[in-house]
């Protein structure tokens, strides 16, 4: 399949786009967050909204761009029945699933955030410093995923074992249990603590200190190492879901990238009331079957692609139908079981409730509204492939 936007035409724009990234988190952390503080709801909201209007500006840009440069493209219009306009909105929508998708994924990335600062006890003022140079070092290692990722999706059983792995990602989300979170455990802290000493304590927002002549580092640097593991973990889901629904490596990073920097402000928003969306996890978990299933079988049917405009309605349709359950069957908080975490996500602390799969047992009325709401997630999914094969 020809590149739209191949990397020796457009290597200005991946450097014209990071120099923008660079800009934005410069002004971001030397401008609006220079001095520590416990960021509020309000201001979490603000920013949320910022991020997602500079994500669909940049989407607006890219399709005039497009609907721009591939008119007077000799390479292009060279393709028997090439169309420009045409090519260029299914450059906007590619780009737009991937940005739902990819935001989508990163609330299980939210409440991770959630366990690992209370299991750390990062006050509230230094969270956002964490998370600032998490995403940074998120940005580099989303970039190497995306150059390996764009250079094995050339091959055909790359496509299908990437699909298949998330089809089992994707039916993992639904029979395996919840696991607590263990930083203890994870191999890059073992490293980070045998090859150089860490403090008990907190030195205030610093990384590093010295201490008569020794370097040592702080619980602040040992949290932000394993929120950098993690989002890796968590990479490994992302990127080839949205190669699965584009084999553009620009609109992947960018649209990636997009959705990685409002994070933070998502994170501040969510982090009180990430536990009442649970039922956002298993329409992830149909999002991420439906992707695989998309790579392994319904591009092949579909001559080569799967429709992006009713990809991006199955996409949508699963993430609204999982919040709007979650909060029509919220669940029930009575179980004297679930542990509590105090979480410090502003000037006030907010107190999370976590189900210990070890020592409790879910009600047979939250058991049966929970297998409800999978059932309408799976009929709802069901329908639309359905009227996209009528359609087809």
């Amino acid at each position: 399949m020809v590149k739209l936007f191949p990397f020796v035409e457009y290597w200005w724009f991946y450097l014209s786009f990071i120099g923008l990234v660079l800009l934005l988190l410069g002004l971001d952390l030397g401008v609006f967050h220079r001095k520590a503080h416990a960021v509020t709801f309000r201001e979490s909201a603000i920013w949320t909204a910022v991020w997602i209007a500079l994500a669909l500006l940049f989407n607006l840009a890219l399709y005039r761009y497009s609907l721009w440069k591939f008119a007077q493209d000799p390479r292009l219009l060279a393709i028997p029945g090439f169309d420009p306009s045409l090519a260029a909105w299914r450059v906007s929508l590619e780009y737009l699933t991937g940005y739902v998708v990819e935001k989508s994924l990163s609330v299980d990335n939210i409440f991770v955030f959630v366990l690992v600062f209370s299991y750390f006890g990062i006050p509230a003022k230094y969270q956002h410093r964490v998370l600032f140079y998490g995403i940074l070092g998120a940005l580099v290692f989303r970039a190497i995923f995306v150059v390996i990722g764009a250079a094995l999706m050339q091959y055909h059983w790359v496509v299908l074992f990437f699909g298949g792995f998330l089809i089992l990602t994707g039916i993992k989300i639904f029979v395996a249990k919840d696991k607590p979170v263990e930083p203890e455990k994870n191999l890059l802290i073992r490293l980070l603590r045998r090859f150089i000493p860490v403090t008990h304590e907190r030195e205030g927002s610093h990384f590093f200190i010295r201490k008569n002549g020794v370097i040592f580092a702080t619980p602040l640097l040992v949290c932000l190492v394993f929120l950098e593991a993690t989002d890796i973990i968590f990479a490994v889901d992302s990127v080839p879901a949205i190669f699965a629904l584009t084999n553009e490596p620009l609109l992947v990073f960018t649209s990636n990238i997009f959705a990685i920097l409002g994070l933070r402000s998502l994170y501040f928003m969510l982090a009180g009331a990430v536990d009442k969306f649970y039922m956002l996890k298993y329409g992830l978990g149909v999002v991420l079957v439906f992707v695989g299933l998309k790579m392994v079988w319904l591009d092949g049917l579909f001559g080569g692609k799967f429709p992006i405009g009713i990809s991006l309605g199955i996409v949508a349709a699963v993430i609204a139908a999982s919040i709007v359950l979650s909060l029509l069957f919220p669940k029930s908080e009575d179980d004297n079981n679930n542990e509590k975490l105090i979480v410090p996500v502003s000037e006030t602390t907010i107190e999370v409730i976590v189900h210990n799969p070890k020592e409790s047992k879910p009600k047979l009325q939250s058991f049966l509204w929970k297998t409800l709401g999978i059932y309408l997630l799976l009929i709802g999914l069901a329908l639309i492939v359905a009227l996209a094969f009528a359609a087809y």
